[in-house]
């Protein structure tokens, strides 16, 4: 008893501790977290009066001795009560120097975190943009596993030549470039000027404005942003690239496709870059208009296997078709096109355009893109396709932990957010049971949060008025639990379908579809309070739609007197 005594204690004086060190979505979450995962990811008052209007960024590329330097020019504006400003940059970079209007700013580094606190002027006034100059250098981060285990990547390619690039979702666009490094922090516009030796091109987001060559034997590469970015998809490439190009003539007007590959594999990416646009007809029908018509689209190849970012979407899926040549979803269906392409292209809807205020909810960014792969599917082979190809990714889920992660603490949630997600999207459209409401939804989604910062709880609601139908408890079911719901069920001697779902919420209620024999599906409406009852066909198989992601399980008839669940 002494020792649990002990334990006890100890761990309430440690959950006092984090309390009152922690902000309230902290606090609220159950989870013992650093105060770097709170600076990290949360908005806090370092942060909260001010937004980002525009970067500048400017970086020399250094491959013979893997180093970078350079500045970033964040053009701000004041909000609210000025206070100390928060930016971040993670070692082992080193900042050396911070100044606005000419004039040098002191700063100091939180404990055992990347984010600097900038002792900012006593004149600044509300609503007023200033800009704030960050120096600094060193080595970055090298990327252990590119991209999921993000930074710097500094490879070769078969020729021997240099291949550089960036991937550091998750990880932070602060692995290499010092910036305000939380996912709801979109500059409305940016610079981006790469400097590399001269055999090698640079290639990162938006249009290519211009080029400089140095005495130096280096060349900067001048792009630039026009539209709302999100801080990860800011990307170096770097490489013997060649550039070829066509046009799409889209819902928007004329939008440039333009591909960036190594030399030695021209004649395989013009073979294997021809789905760009079919994919591209399929998604502006589907979710309306590419979103970046002003930036163009670009399809950058790059040494790891690829990654959304926007206008210069990363491509490393070495021209083959599926998953680097697997089949993900033991339909054979993910065989037909290329795995990369195809998803990281949706992100430019799902992620880009619309973007989540924590990435607590980045179900929203990966759960839309993955049935992304499903909707392009059907528009090249069919309804009945894209349903094999849906339900075959299911063998991929776990259920073991929630969708939705911890929110203000850059915490992303389980790896479920990709298949869970795409299935429970294609529950949904069971319910809503309207192709043509369906696909206005999701055009509606990327029309009416174009280019804007959203919660999950937004993206649901508009789901649930547009489509009229009461799907809390679904969104609730399937992103806040583990499980899934499951469909109990008996026939009793009358013929009679005793059924109920079993979840954790304890009013759930969901439609559901179901069929007996060889007969037409219809719909009925199961609680998890009480058992229902409807009548079936005696000696007639009963059956429930396979496209509803659900678990099922026959009881018998004892089990459902005792209570037994």
């Amino acid at each position: 008893m002494k020792n649990i005594s002990i334990v006890l204690y100890c761990s309430f004086l440690l959950l006092l501790i984090t309390a009152i060190t922690l902000p309230a979505t902290a606090q609220n979450s159950g989870v013992l977290a650093t105060q770097a995962d709170s600076l990290r990811g949360s908005i806090t008052p370092q942060r909260a009066w001010w937004e980002v209007v525009y970067y500048d960024l400017n970086v020399a590329v250094m491959p013979e001795d893997s180093t970078i330097s350079g500045y970033n020019n964040i053009t701000y504006r004041v909000t609210d009560q000025p206070a100390r400003l928060q930016v971040d940059l993670q070692d082992p970079l080193k900042i050396d120097q911070i100044k606005q209007d000419g004039e040098e700013l002191s700063y100091e580094r939180a404990k055992n975190s990347y984010a600097y606190f900038v002792n900012m002027p006593n004149n600044l006034q509300k609503d007023s943009l200033y800009t704030l100059s960050v120096y600094y250098q060193g080595k970055p981060k090298v990327a252990e596993n590119p991209p999921w285990d993000g930074g710097f990547i500094w490879a070769q390619d078969s020729l021997g030549n240099p291949w550089i690039a960036t991937a550091n979702q998750g990880l932070g666009a602060s692995v290499w470039w010092p910036n305000k490094d939380h996912q709801s922090a979109e500059p409305d516009s940016m610079s981006i000027n790469i400097t590399v030796p001269d055999e090698i091109k640079n290639v990162s987001n938006g249009r290519l404005r211009d080029t400089t060559r140095h005495d130096n034997g280096m060349t900067t590469w001048h792009w630039f942003i026009s539209n709302p970015i999100n801080n990860y998809n800011i990307a170096v490439n770097a490489g013997n690239y060649v550039n070829f190009s066509e046009i799409f003539d889209g819902e928007d007007g004329t939008l440039d496709l333009s591909y960036w590959v190594l030399e030695q594999n021209l004649d395989k990416a013009k073979k294997q870059f021809q789905q760009v646009k079919p994919m591209m007809r399929c998604f502006e029908d589907w979710f309306g208009p590419y979103p970046f018509y002003e930036d163009s689209f670009k399809l950058v190849e790059t040494p790891h296997l690829g990654m959304e970012h926007q206008s210069a979407v990363a491509y490393g899926n070495q021209y083959q078709n599926g998953y680097m040549g697997r089949n993900l979803s033991g339909s054979g269906w993910g065989l037909k096109w290329d795995f990369i392409i195809i998803h990281e292209a949706a992100h430019e809807w799902w992620g880009n355009n619309i973007t989540t205020n924590d990435i607590a909810d980045m179900w929203v960014h990966e759960g839309f893109t993955s049935y992304s792969e499903s909707i392009y599917t059907e528009c090249r082979f069919g309804k009945e396709a894209a349903r094999e190809y849906t339900i075959g990714l299911r063998a991929n889920i776990e259920n073991r932990e929630p969708v939705t992660g911890q929110y203000g603490l850059n915490n992303e949630g389980s790896g479920d957010m990709y298949y869970k997600g795409h299935n429970m999207l294609h529950t949904i459209r069971q319910i809503v049971d309207n192709d043509s409401t369906w696909k206005e939804i999701l055009r509606g989604i990327n029309r009416d949060f174009r280019h804007q910062i959203v919660t999950a709880d937004q993206v649901e609601k508009y789901i649930i008025e547009q489509s009229g139908k009461d799907l809390d408890d679904l969104f609730d079911q399937y992103l806040h639990y583990a499980s899934i719901p499951v469909f109990q069920y008996y026939i009793d001697d009358l013929n009679r379908l005793h059924y109920r779902w079993k979840a954790d919420i304890s009013h759930f209620n969901m439609p559901l579809k179901i069929a007996e024999g060889k007969g037409d599906y219809y719909f009925i409406y199961p609680v998890s309070n009480r058992w229902k009852i409807t009548k079936v066909d005696k000696g007639k198989d009963f059956k429930t739609d396979p496209n509803f992601y659900i678990d099922t399980e026959r009881i018998s008839n004892e089990e459902s007197v005792n209570g037994n669940n």
